[in-house]
């Protein structure tokens, strides 16, 4: 029993550590090592009461989103629901929470299952990214809200610049499409134009018309990234003053 006592004493001056040289505002630190606690560590230990950051994971996701949802609320508001759903969900996605935590090494400090730390569990994307919105949780209960916002706004800064440089990944396509239905009845055709390369190195270019005119041509690796890249400046043509025409009937 007293070992158990010291590995707990021990494991709380490990998370104070982690929380001062990383920045993590938080005095609860028993909150802050559930947080870092993955389940499979848990489920190892019953014998103990120990709880894993799924609860506190699920409230630090409701945070982000609302953090994060407002954030571009005012930084864009002249922009679509479905635009702001699209550039949303590039800066929440799991890929950059696992960045943002590998950033300040939670890897290094979770407590993880036997078969987890063979497996790569501490690089691995999904449980990163649990912990990096656990971590968020944690910093809301032990604060307030302002606190965990700044936490966050810091850290995904270079997500949010993504957003502001519009160089995130959203869909153009679904863009020009919901823009030019504005105008009435549409038919967007995309064509291939050219493709030069051999096949595993084939370069692509789309040439995309509206009711008929050409509106723009985009350059890529593969239709996909092609058409996309079209839309772009389809978009970006309406944007600036080109005129959709009618369809012709």
């Amino acid at each position: 029993m007293k070992q158990i006592e010291l590995r707990k004493k021990e494991r709380l001056e490990e998370v104070r550590k982690f929380a001062e040289e990383n920045g993590i505002p938080m005095q609860n630190f028993g909150l802050l090592n559930v947080a870092l606690t993955h389940s499979s560590y848990a489920n190892e230990h019953k014998n103990e009461v120990i709880h894993d950051n799924e609860r506190l994971e699920f409230l630090g996701d409701a945070v982000l989103d609302l953090v994060v949802g407002e954030y571009l609320f005012l930084r864009f508001p002249d922009w679509p629901e479905g635009e702001l759903t699209r550039a949303k969900a590039s800066v929440v996605c799991k890929p950059a929470c696992a960045e943002c935590a590998a950033k300040f090494h939670v890897g290094d400090y979770m407590l993880l299952g036997k078969g987890e730390e063979m497996s790569g569990g501490r690089s691995r994307v999904s449980i990163l990214g649990n912990a990096f919105e656990a971590v968020i949780g944690a910093i809301y209960l032990d604060n307030n809200y302002e606190v965990a916002s700044r936490f966050i706004l810091g850290h995904m800064k270079k997500f949010l610049d993504l957003v502001d440089r519009g160089e995130y990944d959203h869909d153009y396509k679904t863009d020009l499409q919901e823009i030019v239905q504005k105008h009435g009845d549409v038919d967007i055709h995309y064509e291939v134009v050219r493709d030069e390369g051999p096949d595993h190195d084939k370069t692509i270019w789309m040439q995309i018309t509206v009711n008929g005119k050409p509106m723009g041509t985009g350059m890529g690796k593969n239709k996909k990234e092609a058409a996309q890249k079209a839309a772009k400046e389809a978009i970006s043509r309406i944007h600036n003053g080109e005129s959709v025409p009618l369809v012709q009937k």
